[in-house]
């Protein structure tokens, strides 16, 4: 089953693991929407520079430090996804409490990992 998903902080460097994550989840056919502060592609993926407002996404994966989270909290909350997945190096435990409180599941796991154990 397909899970439309947004994946914040894409880039289209191959080295980046966004980049790798949304050829994966295309590769397992799920429908990709990549977000970024720069446009560019991802293979045959455009990477959009303008948030989703007003989309459905069963889930959003993060590859954005929690640093650099604050200005995504709202719109996230916004989007109303199953669950946001907080990638190696992106947990952020405040932004974790206010999902949950919006009923929002939060995991702090690899998309690629999950992909591949088919726990995605």
């Amino acid at each position: 089953m397909s899970k439309r998903t947004l994946v914040v902080g894409a880039s289209a460097n191959p080295d980046r693991y966004s980049f790798i994550a949304t050829e994966m989840l295309k590769s397992y056919e799920h429908e990709v929407y990549p977000y970024g502060l720069r446009a560019g592609k991802i293979g045959s993926a455009q990477i959009e520079t303008v948030w989703p407002t007003g989309q459905l996404f069963d889930t959003v994966t993060m590859y954005v430090g929690s640093q650099n989270q604050e200005s995504y909290i709202k719109p996230i909350l916004e989007l109303k996804p199953k669950r946001v997945i907080f990638n190696p190096g992106t947990e952020n435990a405040d932004f974790a409490a206010q999902l949950k409180q919006h009923g929002i599941e939060p995991i702090e796991a690899c998309t690629l990992v999950m992909l591949r154990t088919k726990q995605y």
